[in-house]
């Protein structure tokens, strides 16, 4: 199971935080945000187990949950950039075959931007909004999905209402390329951010799945306001 860091809690031992000073040009908020990084324990055990984002924790929770990603399962990550999410999708669907007896899986990725190889997944430079999406998509991936999956953020204004209601947007862009491509039964999991708007997008989830979860893992930052929609049982 996915676990969290663990606090240092041992006597003689203190947690040693790292100050990063503000420097001439740099805005105050930059600074506290690469303190934060600096000091979050998520971001270091990312770098230490060779995943590209602590984001990749939050699929591995979520995944914990609910048991989606299994051996052999078809995997579309929308909006895959830096990789994280494949990392994780091709591991536990044993896209590589390195699970001896367990069916091999499939992982494509898609993102407006060049993305780096992630061993085992294959990545494509395509705007999953644009006509035609949907039949490259199961082009690629050799027939319907089982798992459609997003991570994706919109750009941030600084307007929470705005960001809002961009990053629903972004959701249910994703969420009817799914309809589009998921084998019945399939899974939706897609990051949205609380704030009033999605009520509509929840009630359309309901409509088109058996069960639809709102979920915060534990890698989530708990001052953020992101979760996570989890749909399973898509009705076809």
């Amino acid at each position: 199971m996915a676990k969290g860091p663990k606090n240092s809690s041992g006597r003689g031992e203190r947690d040693l935080k790292v100050r990063v000073k503000t420097a001439r040009g740099r805005k105050l908020s930059s600074t506290r945000w690469l303190q934060r990084q600096l000091n979050d324990p998520y971001v270091k055990r990312a770098q230490a187990e060779g995943y590209r984002g602590r984001a990749a924790y939050k699929i591995l929770e979520l995944d914990e949950k609910y048991r989606f990603l299994l051996p052999g399962a078809r995997v579309v990550d929308l909006g895959c950039a830096p990789g994280g999410w494949c990392q994780v999708a091709v591991k536990r669907v044993n896209a590589l075959g390195e699970k001896p007896g367990k069916a091999v899986g499939r992982v494509l990725g898609v993102d407006l931007q060049e993305v780096e190889p992630v061993p085992g997944a294959e990545i494509h430079q395509l705007d999953f909004m644009e006509d035609g999406a949907d039949e490259k998509v199961k082009a690629w991936l050799g027939g319907p999905a089982d798992v459609v999956m997003s991570d994706m953020a919109a750009a941030s204004s600084g307007h929470k209402q705005t960001d809002h209601l961009r990053i629903v947007a972004l959701c249910e862009a994703a969420a009817a390329l799914a309809f589009d491509v998921l084998e019945p039964g399939g899974v939706f999991v897609a990051k949205v951010l609380a704030g009033g708007a999605e009520g509509s997008m929840q009630q359309l989830l309901k409509q088109r799945f058996e069960k639809v979860a709102n979920v915060k893992p534990p890698a989530s930052r708990q001052d953020s306001s992101e979760k996570f929609v989890v749909a399973t049982g898509f009705r076809g």
